[in-house]
């Protein structure tokens, strides 16, 4: 009788898989932090799981393998440290796709406390955002942008001390923004246009690094607050803010300034158009009543693009708007701008003039000969002033103000 004991194949097999998942069990309990494990099971379970794509990102969160141990399509956008010992790997890093991933931030997020980059943006999320995020101390990029957040941001924000980047736009956040803010000295860029925030914009002219600041679109009261000398892009349009924007001519590395659709009042004044990098300036929709420009401003200057139509500017157009060699579109509708259109804006258009809106002021007498070019290519509009303009000439179009409307308007301007 033979001694040897033989088993089947399909015993063998089954013994020698049971043997490497033991192992592989015991490796895989040992790579990732088990905290950070449960974070993105949290996570994946705080999401509506009919709202899971089967090609998303989150799909592909299979926790039956590591998360810090997964090649090819497992756990994408996850990002692990490597820490070069045999201590336990860490998240450092989620950024979801735009799969439509409609459910809450759950409070597990703080776990990650190494975590440098959360994108969530472009979905569905919902609810409150977690207290929990002043946790993560080493976040350097936040992006929540195009969800449906609610509440405030006072409970958290303040503790993301190494932050350099806030992207909470289009949600629907509310409440002020905490005079604290200020502390984050490392931020470069904020942006929480499109949401429901309201009272005075702290001052912060502390944060020095900022380069980028967007609060358009929420409900933001007060005047300019102080801001930091190297901000590059300032955008508070659709809010409710007044006074006076003078304050603005000191910060010589704007680039970008859209003030429209405020409260403002005062002029537009030099030291603001000759700010030496500025390439965009939009104050349309404001109460501003006049418009500084003299002989020495414009040369050299970038400036491209002028918007101040809807305001109550007076008196006669700036004719030192030609000497602005860079501008190309500018527009002054909607004033109560009087006298005649500058023989010099007819020698400007098309070169590099490429739109001109002066309609809806009470401007008179004969335009330029230029304007009557049929090789005119000019985007632009002369309607509704008392000006001798036959409508026949496209920029005409439209008509003029009655005579009877020209002579009273023009007495009281």
């Amino acid at each position: 009788m033979d001694s040897h004991i033989w088993f089947s194949p399909s015993s063998s097999t089954s013994i020698v898989l049971a043997m490497v998942l033991a192992l592989t069990l015991s490796f895989v309990h040992s790579l990732t932090l088990r905290s950070d494990t449960e974070a993105l099971q949290a996570l994946r379970r705080s999401i509506d799981p009919n709202m899971i794509p089967p090609s998303s990102y989150i799909s592909s969160w299979d926790f039956s393998a590591d998360p810090c141990d997964s090649t090819g399509a497992k756990f994408l956008g996850i990002l692990c440290s490597n820490p070069g010992d045999n201590s336990t790997n860490r998240i450092i890093s989620i950024e979801l796709d735009s799969a439509g991933y409609d459910g809450f931030l759950t409070h597990n997020i703080g776990n990650l406390t190494e975590l440098t980059s959360l994108d969530l943006s472009r979905n569905q999320f919902r609810g409150p955002l977690p207290d929990t995020l002043k946790n993560l101390k080493k976040l350097t990029q936040i992006s929540l942008s195009g969800n449906f957040f609610t509440g405030g941001i006072a409970g958290w924000i303040n503790g993301l001390r190494n932050v350099e980047s806030i992207d909470l736009s289009e949600n629907l956040l509310s409440g002020p923004i905490p005079p604290r803010i200020s502390e984050l000295r490392r931020l470069t860029h904020i942006s929480f246009s499109n949401n429901e925030f309201s009272g005075r914009i702290p001052d912060i002219n502390g944060l020095w690094k900022l380069q980028t600041l967007d609060l358009g679109s929420n409900m933001f009261v007060g005047n300019l607050p102080k801001l930091p000398t190297k901000l590059r892009s300032l955008t508070l349009s659709h809010n409710q803010l007044s006074g006076h924007i003078t304050s603005l001519g000191s910060l010589k590395e704007l680039r970008y300034i859209d003030l429209s659709d405020n409260k403002f009042t005062g002029s537009i004044t030099r030291s603001i158009l000759s700010l030496p990098e500025l390439n965009q300036l939009n104050v349309s929709f404001n109460q501003l009543s006049s418009i500084e420009v003299n002989t020495h401003l414009g040369s050299g200057s970038p400036l491209q693009v002028l918007n101040a139509q809807r305001n109550r500017l007076q008196g006669h157009l700036p004719v030192s708007l030609v000497n602005f060699e860079n501008l190309q579109e500018v527009n002054l509708a909607y004033n109560g701008l009087t006298g005649r259109v500058p023989v010099a804006y007819g020698q400007r258009l098309g070169r590099p003039w490429k739109s001109l809106f002066l309609d809806d002021n009470f401007l008179s007498g004969r335009i330029p000969r230029q304007f009557n070019s049929s090789a005119l290519r000019i985007s632009g509009s002369l309607a509704n002033n008392c000006l001798s303009c036959p409508v026949t000439i496209p920029i005409c179009g439209g008509g003029q103000r009655p005579a009877s409307a020209c002579i009273g308007e023009i007495g009281n301007h």
